[in-house]
């Protein structure tokens, strides 16, 4: 589990954060949205549709922070987990969307996109990029 004692500054996250980002973008196969949400596709879906932000969605995932440390997993916990997609993080209700059932994308989330200045529960700190391995399992 990610320690508050290992975080830095909110400022010192955010700065983190844009410098990861910035060279992730470079890399192959790295998509970046208007937002500045940045994906990749791990396995292309077998679905015909996308989610709408409306829809609620059945997903595996795991979340790590940037320089990888893991603070979620469905996967970890043996079971996947639903939800509404416009009841999560900004990063992940755009980046869902973009998926289709079977589907497995890496999202790089900006700080903004994620839990911001709040952080979340110790577990995440102020203005924190994180990533994210989502598997769209179903469209509920």
């Amino acid at each position: 589990m990610f320690s508050m004692a290992n975080a830095g500054t909110p400022d010192e996250n955010k700065a983190a954060g844009a410098a990861y980002l910035a060279t992730n973008a470079k890399k192959a196969g790295i998509s970046t949205t208007a937002s500045g949400l940045q994906y990749e596709v791990v396995t292309k879906g077998t679905g015909t549709k996308n989610p709408a932000a409306t829809d609620k969605v059945t997903v595996h995932y795991k979340g790590t922070t940037i320089d990888g440390k893991e603070f979620d997993s469905s996967y970890s916990r043996g079971e996947p987990i639903a939800f509404g997609l416009n009841q999560v993080i900004p990063g992940w209700t755009e980046g869902v969307q973009l998926m289709t059932e079977g589907a497995k994308y890496r999202f790089y989330i900006p700080s903004e996109l994620a839990y911001g200045e709040n952080g979340a529960g110790g577990a995440i700190g102020a203005n924190e990029a994180l990533i994210f391995d989502v598997e769209l399992i179903k469209i509920n």
